[in-house]
């Protein structure tokens, strides 16, 4: 029989595991979404109000391209679902406070990785037609705007995952209070593009909003991944 000491030992081994595997996924996530935004902004990737032409023209040239981002995709978004269920783990045995913002960040998280799905599927369709194409067609353009429409949506779906991550996480003691309000404002400013989230699907500089609140994510990210992979 074990005794209680080496059960709390064994319990505290199994934390620690677990721990450390949240924030390596965590920090993986972050990393591999920085990597994709470099690749595109290295190829010059359009904003939403460009010309259809000029899309027509870039996924042309660069189908590689979208091919390095959709692998990427398929990398980190089993990456987020561990990190949330994962997150939502440690608060539970962590005595269950913020119990209620890390199921929230279930839910979104996994709802946040379908919508990626869709813009990236719809993005591999345009990859694949526009070689095809010597003028863009009503239905290339047609894809291309449900590609920016499902970006969009994805904005206030990611703010609500980050807010109720860093209720979550602070609530349970894993994180610091300046990581809550990060969370709280970022989260905010996500949910702020996601109202406009028409505009933004036609190109409008409101997408700068939700930007700030998608790098704040990742700043979080990386560093409660540090957090948790140190602890």
């Amino acid at each position: 029989m074990r005794s209680p000491k080496n059960t709390a030992a064994t319990l505290a081994r199994r934390w620690f595991v677990r721990g450390r595997l949240v924030g390596a996924a965590a920090i993986a996530f972050a990393v591999l979404v920085v990597i994709e935004n470099v690749l595109f902004a290295v190829t010059g990737a359009l904003s939403y109000g460009a010309p259809i032409e000029d899309v027509l023209a870039y996924y042309a040239a660069n189908r590689d391209a979208v091919a390095i981002v959709s692998g990427l995709v398929a990398l980190y978004l089993p990456l987020l679902l561990v990190f949330v269920t994962g997150l939502h783990g440690l608060v539970e045995r962590r005595g269950g406070a913020g119990a209620d913002g890390s199921r929230l960040a279930v839910a979104a998280g996994a709802t946040l990785s379908a919508i990626f799905v869709l813009v990236n599927v719809l993005q591999i369709g345009l990859a694949l037609s526009a070689g095809a194409l010597a003028e863009p067609t009503p239905a290339f353009e047609l894809v291309w705007q449900l590609h920016a429409a499902a970006f969009a949506l994805a904005l206030p779906t990611l703010g609500t995952t980050f807010i109720g991550a860093a209720l979550a996480a602070h609530a349970s003691g894993l994180t610091p209070a300046w990581q809550r309000l990060l969370g709280l404002v970022g989260g905010s400013l996500l949910l702020a593009a996601g109202l406009g989230n028409l505009a933004i699907a036609d190109g409008s500089a409101l997408i700068f909003v939700g930007l700030l609140g998608f790098a704040a994510w990742l700043v979080w990210l990386l560093a409660t991944g540090v957090r948790l992979v140190r602890s």
